[in-house]
């Protein structure tokens, strides 16, 4: 039974793990308050959260002349709300490099941090395993790939064999490099097993999300690099596997929704009902197959396991390219393909460090940001 109510601060209120939560705090009343909501320039949206939840801080942007502060909250950064001593569970669930600071801000404060935000585990991994080793903070994954590896653990004393990463293939899994050309901003945002945000939504397309995974994955759950592998697996039940030293396999099944792992991360180690949830009806379920993942047609895959074996800056360089080969394509910039081939370059030009400073990871991340654009105004690629 829980006996006390778990004070929430939502980093990325407004994008879709955000809202998500927020359903999730809806439906199981009583067991949370959110006491903290961060959002980007959705102010609209944000204000009808602050009416409802009416949170004590908030975070916008941009920051200046804040019309929000007339429903009496108090203004702090990501990186304050995340540390603040009225917090016991920070939500990361904002886009792209955002959720660093805060992520550390917390991991610091000895927190326990939800975290579905993947590029501060790839760019600082290191860092921010080692910080909360020392204060004691807990990551709690999000992602339902990583939320079902953290369930199989569970109960287990001795680590895996081999963690099996799935993967739906995206939309474009049986598409032609020609049909590939083509694909549109449009096409691309239409997932067919998950409602999530533009940028990992392109990510999984691409099949990037898949490759950045991997990593997020070795920082979790302290599991070598070549002891984690990616299947692909159209129908979406099955999130991931673990193998076992002696051959058993165990894997966490679901319906494909968001809301599930959100729900187990935030009321661990309970399991409570949610009616809201969907359940999986299996006289529906006609086969669950299995794939080897395409290299060749989805090169953004092939990249981000490179970078993870270089280690080092190579994984910032690789995040920061595609969140700006993303940006590009989806403003009708760049080809899908497109997306590939500025990452490949951004990568080729890349001098890794092998142990990185925090310094240095905010310094590569600018670095690759810049090269990214240059090739693009150069027309180095289509």
């Amino acid at each position: 039974m829980v006996n006390s109510i778990t004070k929430l601060a939502i980093l990325g209120s407004t994008g879709s793990i955000g809202r998500q939560t927020l359903q999730v705090v809806r439906n199981l009343a009583g067991r949370f308050r959110v006491v903290g909501l961060a959002a980007g320039q959705n102010l609209e949206l944000l204000s009808e959260q602050i009416a409802e939840f009416k949170p004590e801080f908030i975070y916008h942007q941009p920051v200046e002349k804040s019309k929000l502060i007339s429903h009496n909250c108090k203004l702090l950064s990501m990186e304050e709300m995340a540390g603040h001593p009225d917090v016991d569970v920070v939500i990361v669930a904002t886009s792209g490099k955002a959720g660093l600071f805060a992520t550390l801000a917390a991991v610091k404060a000895g927190k326990k941090v939800a975290i579905a935000n993947k590029e501060p585990l790839v760019m600082a991994g290191e860092i921010i395993t080692r910080e909360a080793q020392k204060s004691g903070a807990r990551l709690l994954p999000i992602d339902s790939e990583h939320s079902a590896i953290w369930q199989c653990l569970n109960g287990e004393s001795r680590p895996p064999k081999r963690i099996l990463l799935t993967a739906s293939g995206g939309p474009f899994r049986n598409f032609s490099m020609e049909q590939l050309d083509k694909v549109t901003p449009q096409q691309a945002l239409r997932h067919p097993s998950w409602q999530m945000g533009k940028k990992i939504t392109i990510d999984c397309a691409t099949l990037m999300n898949k490759g950045l995974e991997i990593m997020e994955a070795r920082w979790l759950f302290s599991v070598p690099l070549t002891q984690i592998d990616v299947i692909i697996h159209p129908q979406s039940v099955i999130h991931s596997m673990v193998e076992f030293v002696d051959g058993s396999f165990k894997a966490q099944m679901s319906y494909p929704d968001m809301r599930l792992p959100i729900q187990y991360a935030l009321t661990w180690p309970e399991r409570v009902p949610n009616p809201e949830l969907p359940k999986l009806d299996w006289t529906k379920i006609k086969e669950l197959t299995f794939e080897v993942p395409d290299f060749h047609n989805f090169p953004c895959l092939e990249l981000a396991v490179k970078a993870a074996k270089t280690g080092g800056t190579a994984p910032t360089a690789l995040c920061a390219a595609d969140e700006i080969a993303v940006d590009l394509f989806l403003n009708r910039k760049i080809k899908f393909t497109g997306i590939a081939r500025i990452v490949a370059g951004v990568m080729t030009a890349h001098q890794n460090i092998g142990e990185p400073t925090l310094d240095d990871i905010i310094n590569i991340d600018r670095w690759a940001r810049d090269i990214a654009l240059e090739l693009f105004n150069q027309d180095k690629i289509c």
